[in-house]
């Protein structure tokens, strides 16, 4: 499994966010690829984030069908 995590520079969340998915892997007795990732603006819009902070799991975003507002 693949977590990926788009995140704006300087994101207040990031590592209570780090902690909450290790904690949840453990949980469930899974493992994961895990990345964390500060983003433009740029990137988001061409990646079509919908915000800070968004998780896709295995390339699909865990909360589809947010408009692309960016990642600021």
């Amino acid at each position: 499994m693949k977590i990926e995590c788009y995140l704006s520079p300087g994101c207040a969340s990031k590592e209570k966010l780090r902690d909450n998915i290790l904690q949840a892997l453990q949980e469930e007795g899974m493992k994961a690829e895990i990345c964390l990732r500060d983003i433009s603006q740029r990137e988001a819009e061409r990646l079509g984030i919908g915000g800070s902070q968004t998780v896709w799991v295995n390339g699909q975003d865990l909360e589809p069908g947010i408009p692309p507002a960016g990642i600021s």
